[in-house]
């Protein structure tokens, strides 16, 4: 049996127990926490969504904030109060942010935390990100902007008015809960902000909630166009790396399925060796045309993959594409670089015997390819020859007469069937040279001079007769008269001799352009070919001589 201290002790510590419990606050359960970000000089009115009812007493709610509790909570006069379970801010300050919890003990005595965080922003903060109730992103073409549900529980319970802003300027008749943007567009991205003005004991107040509209193009899902390869064929090295670019088209703005990847004989290239696939997608600007590419590298090309079909997949959302590329073994570059040189060689050598042989080329083709224009030509002289005697010596003289009656006549009358005026050969005595000079060389297609350089003034002033020499005056105003001003005549230069001291300067100015235009032929005269028609001088002659002498054109012309 228990003794009787015992006893005592037991009855003791159950008696102190019960008054305990009876003392001690009962234990509340808590529910989720509401966060609400507000602007101070605004007006908030709360009551928790998780309260079974909305009326209840003030017997019933008790409400207190970072655990202690609220004094003179239920007057009226209050900047903050209560009615039971709605908890009103009728000017928040910086300082009211805190946690505040609304408990609530039933009949049963069961006790339940219903909480709240209020944060408090300066005024200037306005429009900053945590200050909005979440962005409009969609894709429609109509948006509608709804007012926070705080502030339209607020309008709903006080019969409060609508007002709504942009970007913090005011809309113009938009009083709706709901405000309707249609055929909405770039230009109408911002922060849109509804305010409701509402009255609570014959007091005005606001409260304001912003939603961020941003404009979010739709997208167009066209057929997937492959971009990249556009030939079937590829050309590549052996035993070198290449790379294998897929490209593909999936449409305007899209966002979600468009994806290129390369198959080798229909299998993924991810599990396979040697290969490695790089995959990437861009959306271009302004046009929002979505790429996607996949960039195929294969390390080291080998005989298998000129025998493989590689296969570039495109993918959308509604539609794949394909495009079969196989590579093609490209030729030694040795054996190319060879047939360039070659090529090239040949073209070098082919100019330079044109330009070395272009005379004889030329001479050559000329009774195959006879002008027309030579053909029509009934001229009866193929040149008309002019020469200077004055201011030579006797070396000189001999030379030019030499070659003026023997050796010019011989190849270019006798070998070559021209035909040509000489002074003292052609001219009948006593005939008026004015009007023979005129004729002669009106006659003529060619005005062919011999330039004899002499010693200068000096044997001039010894033979004063030479410069009245027939050849020596009217003979060169004439002709030069033709071939410079006329433009009737070519002229032919050819020179005897070496140049002078004083070189062309004592000839007519007329004739000194024309020697700076085209350089006089120099006549060979101790060559031993100086009188062959095939020699080099003569060749230069003769293809500046007409085509078809003046003999075959007045055949022709009569026949």
């Amino acid at each position: 049996m228990m003794d009787a201290s015992g006893l005592l002790l037991v009855i003791f510590a159950v008696m102190s127990t019960s008054e305990c419990s009876e003392t001690a606050e009962p234990q509340c359960n808590d529910s989720d926490q509401y966060p609400f970000y507000l602007l101070e000089g605004e007006a908030f009115y709360f009551v928790h969504l998780n309260l079974p009812k909305r009326n209840y007493s003030n017997e019933e709610v008790t409400w207190h904030r970072n655990n202690s509790r609220i004094e003179n909570i239920y007057d009226e006069n209050e900047r903050i109060h209560c009615h039971g379970g709605a908890l009103f801010f009728l000017n928040l300050l910086i300082e009211d942010s805190g946690f505040y919890t609304a408990r609530l003990i039933d009949q049963s005595g069961k006790c339940k935390n219903y909480n709240v965080k209020i944060e408090v922003f300066e005024a200037s903060r306005r429009g900053s990100t945590p200050l909005l109730w979440g962005s409009i992103d969609t894709s429609s073409t109509n948006k509608r902007i709804p007012c926070p549900h705080p502030v339209e529980d607020t309008c709903e319970m006080f019969g409060g008015n609508y007002t709504w802003y942009k970007d913090f300027n005011l809309l113009q008749g938009n009083h709706e809960d709901n405000l309707r943007i249609d055929s909405a567009t770039k230009q109408h991205e911002g922060i849109y902000t509804c305010i409701c003005t509402w009255t609570h004991n014959n007091k005005v107040y606001n409260s304001s909630g912003s939603r961020e509209l941003i404009f979010k193009e739709q997208a167009a899902y066209l057929e997937v166009e492959i971009l990249s390869p556009t030939n079937k064929e590829q050309f590549a090295d052996e035993g070198f790396q290449i790379k294998l670019n897929c490209s593909v088209f999936c449409g305007i703005n899209v966002k979600t399925v468009c994806d290129a990847t390369w198959l080798i004989n229909g299998v993924q290239v991810n599990q396979m060796d040697g290969y490695n696939q790089t995959t990437y997608g861009i959306m271009e600007e302004p046009s929002k045309k979505t790429i996607s590419t996949a960039i195929l590298t294969i390390e080291t090309v080998s005989a298998k993959d000129f025998q493989a079909e590689f296969k570039c997949a495109g993918k959308g959302l509604y539609t794949t594409n394909y495009a079969t590329l196989s590579l093609k073994k490209r030729e030694s570059m040795i054996r190319m670089v060879i047939a360039a040189v070659s090529v090239l060689f040949i073209c070098v050598f082919v100019a330079l015997l044109v330009k070395c042989f272009a005379i004889d080329l030329a001479l050559l083709l000329r009774p195959y390819l006879p002008l027309r224009s030579h053909r029509e030509d009934t001229r009866s002289y193929d040149a008309y020859v002019v020469y200077e005697t004055q201011s030579m010596d006797v070396v000189a003289e001999e030379t030019l007469c030499r070659f003026v009656t023997q050796t010019l006549p011989s190849v270019l009358e006798e070998k070559c069937g021209y035909r040509l005026f000489i002074h003292g050969r052609d001219d009948i005595p006593g005939e008026d040279r004015v009007a023979l000079v005129e004729d002669s060389m009106t006659q003529s297609r060619r005005l062919l001079v011999i330039l004899t350089l002499g010693s200068g003034s000096e044997v001039a002033d010894q033979h004063p007769s030479l410069h009245d020499s027939v050849t020596g005056g009217f003979d060169w105003q004439v002709g030069l008269h033709h071939a410079l001003v006329q433009r009737e005549m070519s002229v032919i230069l050819i020179q005897l001799g070496e140049t002078g001291p004083q070189g062309y300067k004592h000839l007519p100015i007329g004739l000194q352009h024309l020697i700076r235009k085209s350089a006089p032929l120099r006549w060979p005269e101790s060559s031993r070919d100086a009188a062959a028609c095939n020699s080099r001088f003569w060749k230069r002659v003769r293809y500046l001589m007409p085509a078809v002498p003046a003999k075959k054109c007045q055949k022709a012309s009569v026949i």
